[in-house]
């Protein structure tokens, strides 16, 4: 169920308000551009900075907009495990096909913490969980004999892994089978993780980019090696773009993208903040050169 390009969804704001209808055309844009999956209320969409009420309506939105048409995999994470069981309760009850759990952040929980924190989000919900081990905003790295146990319980069923390590992946095949789903969460590794046994992405560049997001994974898992070659082409036509998303913290930049192609405002929330000039350069020339700003 879970695979090909799903899309980190940016949340639009207007006057620090969500923008609904921003919103509602940005899950359509998606929907017409061969994205495989729409993931709201990540960090991309700014999670951190949306109440309890907003968190929930963006949630809610998108499964009744996407009509069944996609997977809806649900955003909810935190580092309060009775935070987390609500949410992804919430997400289960609103109708999403599957919750995306982040690692407990700033609380280091021992491995032992990050296997009860899912097995009490596991035992409270009958939804499918996709573990998002990212270190690098989290602190912990939640190890592969860790998965090995969650794999064991229910509803734990693949991983966003955001390590930046494709030896990470060879490891959890090896340990866990082919059956454990495994997105990357890094978008200029996408090719690479795909012929190494990874079977999609949580992409950020899709909200951007998704027609080609979209084609660079159904090529990529191609038997047609002509398929395969044009998978790698574009994505290195990708690369210089992923790379102008990330050169401040996301989302702004890729807001800022959104802007230039009238998706929605490049508003964001404190304690992000805009982007700078030559950063809004680098994203401009970017788009220009995949020929999505003229």
């Amino acid at each position: 169920m879970f695979k090909g390009s799903n899309v980190a969804l940016i949340t639009p704001f207007k006057n620090n308000e969500l923008d609904v209808d921003a919103y509602l055309k940005l899950i359509h844009f998606h929907l017409e551009n061969g994205t495989n999956g729409l993931v709201p209320a990540g960090t991309t969409g700014e999670s951190p900075t949306l109440n309890h009420k907003e968190h929930e309506k963006v949630i809610e939105i998108c499964i009744n907009e996407a009509k069944g048409k996609i997977p809806v995999i649900a955003g909810t994470g935190s580092n309060s495990t009775e935070e987390a069981v609500s949410l992804t309760k919430h997400a289960e009850k609103a109708g999403a096909d599957g919750a995306l759990v982040v690692t407990p952040y700033y609380n280091k929980p021992t491995q032992d913490g990050l296997y009860q924190h899912y097995k009490k989000i596991n035992d409270n919900t009958n939804i499918p969980i996709i573990i998002y081990n990212i270190p690098s905003r989290c602190v912990i790295d939640m190890s592969v004999d860790t998965m090995a146990r969650l794999f064991e319980l229910k509803n734990i069923v693949g991983v966003k892994d955001a390590t930046g390590d494709l030896n990470r992946l060879d490891q959890t095949i090896k340990k866990l089978g082919s059956e454990f789903i495994q997105l990357t969460g890094e978008d200029g590794l996408a090719f690479k993780f795909n012929q190494r046994g990874g079977v999609g992405i949580i992409s950020v560049t899709a909200n951007i980019a998704p027609k080609m997001c979209s084609d660079m994974q159904k090529y990529s898992k191609s038997d047609s090696q002509s398929e395969i070659k044009e998978a790698e082409k574009i994505d290195q036509m990708l690369q210089p773009l992923h790379k102008s998303l990330f050169i401040e913290s996301n989302p702004a930049p890729t807001k800022y993208a959104a802007k230039l192609l009238g998706l929605c405002s490049d508003e964001i929330r404190l304690p992000l903040v805009n982007i700078k000039k030559e950063t809004e350069e680098e994203v401009e020339k970017a788009l220009s050169s995949i020929k999505l700003l003229k």
